[in-house]
């Protein structure tokens, strides 16, 4: 997979899936900017990286932070929408505010930058569009089901704009990875099993997971090079998943 030449744009990345993404990119040549809410961490991150690799620091759960994003890096060729919360919380228990940040962050994130980022791979006649959605969009967790919902909307989002650019040489996608052994997943381990850990919370929580452990990182990475890569052009308007056999379905 030879992404040389190709700038790609991955959110989210100072840590977990982004961050694995992040540095799979650049192993395969290309020109990565990884986006963080924090200058601290975006620095951080990108100190880590072996690559031409650059950094921007910027809100893009909100419209403001979105614009500051495109005024600094008007073009990318491939764009991961991989920025994202989760939280558990009983779903009669969730206000009106939280279903809006989950909302605004996990969908209308993606759905800004694409809007601006797209149609000018059309007009270049080559661009990846990638929402990192979860195998949460078609086996919604009961608790987190404001988590869940964005992640099925990515999939109706990804596939509209693959079907508005087809034909174009721009391929839109959605990867859904299954649960990931992340930082932030670690935590949320702690929250939910306690001490038990990794193989207590795929036991008791995740028993559908056939890997029988979670996900790692690099293994969501590799696919999303993949759909980022020259290899994957017969691709689009898909839902992919990498989520270890979690969701209990044949499709997607």
């Amino acid at each position: 997979m030879d992404l040389s030449g190709r700038t790609a744009l991955v959110t989210g990345s100072t840590s977990g899936i982004g961050f694995a993404t992040a540095e799979a990119l650049l192993k395969a040549g290309a020109t990565v900017v990884i986006s963080g809410r924090s200058e601290e961490r975006v620095a951080e991150a990108a100190g880590k990286l072996n690559g031409d690799v650059r950094g921007i620091a910027a809100d893009i759960a909100t419209a403001e932070g979105v614009a500051e994003l495109v005024n600094q890096l008007p073009d990318v060729d491939v764009l991961v929408n991989n920025m994202g919360i989760y939280g558990a919380q009983p779903v009669f228990e969730i206000e009106d505010a939280e279903w809006q940040r989950y909302f605004d962050t996990n969908v209308m994130s993606g759905v800004r930058l694409a809007r601006h980022y797209t149609p000018r791979m059309v007009e270049r006649g080559w661009g990846r569009v990638i929402f990192v959605s979860s195998e949460s969009s078609v086996f919604t967790p009961t608790e987190m089901v404001h988590y869940g919902m964005t992640k099925t909307a990515q999939l109706a989002i990804s596939r509209g704009m693959a079907q508005a650019v087809k034909g174009t040489g721009v391929t839109v996608n959605s990867v859904l990875p299954g649960p990931t052994l992340t930082p932030g997943v670690e935590e949320f381990i702690r929250d939910r099993v306690g001490e038990g850990g990794e193989e207590e919370f795929v036991r008791t929580e995740r028993p559908t997971l056939l890997l029988g452990r979670l996900i790692r990182p690099h293994e969501v990475a590799n696919l999303i090079t993949y759909v980022a890569s020259d290899l994957s052009s017969a691709t689009t308007g898909a839902a992919l998943r990498v989520d270890g056999g979690t969701a209990p379905t044949l499709i997607p």
